[in-house]
């Protein structure tokens, strides 16, 4: 989850992107992250009307918050 979310940040924000730019990553388990992500309010699923469909995804403020508060974490983490 914490990749995915990594890559939306840096501006990744469609699936297939994400899939090529994660080794190892499947699709089945995208899907799953992104919808949790969803679900839990962190993320913002925006489906364009387009053929083929296009999808992108986005932090929400929530999510920004939220990651913002996993980077001052993970910096507390290089000081052990």
């Amino acid at each position: 989850m914490m990749e995915v979310l990594r890559l939306i940040r840096k501006g990744t924000n469609r699936p297939g992107a994400m899939a090529r730019a994660t080794e190892g990553l499947t699709t089945k388990v995208l899907n799953e992250r992104l919808t949790d992500l969803v679900n839990f309010g962190i993320v913002e699923k925006v489906a364009y009307p387009e053929i083929p469909p296009c999808v992108e995804y986005k932090l929400t403020d929530f999510g920004s918050r939220f990651v913002e508060i996993l980077d001052i974490i993970d910096d507390l983490e290089e000081y052990r």
